[in-house]
């Protein structure tokens, strides 16, 4: 089978997987996401060996859309597609700037989204590196990002928001000991973390969504960090659990 029939058997495939789903705005969303750029860049990652199959949408955000997929090996991965058509953008500019890995970035649509895939794959990276529990990062393609997928062969992990904790004084340390770590040892903050933000597995918080994360030369890499931690703060007080914001913060701080 020549290289242009193979694609075109890709293509037919995609379509009857889109088009078994029922909604129409789910449909809508779908199709921003596989125009025939981003097919080529799924069949890229389906030739090199990275997948060998999409298995249905996980989650669809404002930015993007993220799919359950297995690989050759038949392992389960998460996908994440930023449409580079997405309305938000402009958003995404305050946490690249200042960011040294990006200095000189044109900040055009296509461009800014593009390295905000890129940026979320370095984190994911950094992240790892620091202890910081986060999906594994597998493979980045221009605007996509492979990497561990969280969850069982049944359903994805689900939200902190839509979990009943067991042990939230536990879940909570375990988190603000995540944020310190990635503070400490990968130079990171977060910048956007809340209950929508980390998954909730066997248990265990799963950080996710690490696009905006900062370096601490960010001028407003301060700021975000203390509003992630009020951000637990505030979520954590429906479990009558107490976090000093001030004194966390010295913690996270601390030499």
């Amino acid at each position: 089978m020549s290289p242009d029939e193979d694609f075109h058997r890709f293509e037919l495939e995609i379509d009857k997987w889109r088009y078994r789903r029922k909604d129409a705005d789910d449909r809508k969303s779908q199709d921003e996401v596989f125009d025939q750029q981003n097919l080529m860049r799924i069949y890229k990652l389906f030739t090199d060996g990275v997948l060998d199959r999409l298995d249905f949408p996980i989650s669809t955000g404002k930015e993007g859309n993220v799919f359950r997929a297995t690989t050759p090996d038949e392992k389960l991965v998460a996908v994440k597609i930023y449409r580079t058509t997405t309305s938000t953008f402009r958003d995404m500019a305050k946490y690249v700037q200042g960011d040294p890995r990006f200095k000189g970035l044109t900040y055009r649509k296509r461009k800014l989204i593009l390295a905000w895939a890129y940026k979320e794959y370095l984190n994911l990276r950094l992240f790892v590196k620091a202890g910081v529990r986060v999906p594994k990062p597998i493979a980045h393609l221009d605007n996509i990002v492979v990497m561990e997928y969280i969850g069982d062969e049944n359903a994805p992990a689900s939200e902190m928001r839509d979990t009943r904790l067991e042990d939230p004084e536990g879940v909570s340390d375990k988190i603000l000991g995540y944020v310190k770590a990635a503070y400490q040892k990968g130079e990171l903050v977060h910048a956007d973390l809340s209950e929508f933000n980390i998954l909730i597995h066997s248990s265990e918080p799963v950080i996710i969504d690490v696009g905006q994360a900062v370096m601490l030369g960010h001028p407003l890499a301060e700021e975000w960090l203390e509003r992630d931690v009020v951000n637990m703060a505030r979520f954590f007080k429906k479990y009558n659990v107490r976090i000093d914001v001030k004194a966390a913060l010295e913690e996270i701080r601390k030499k």
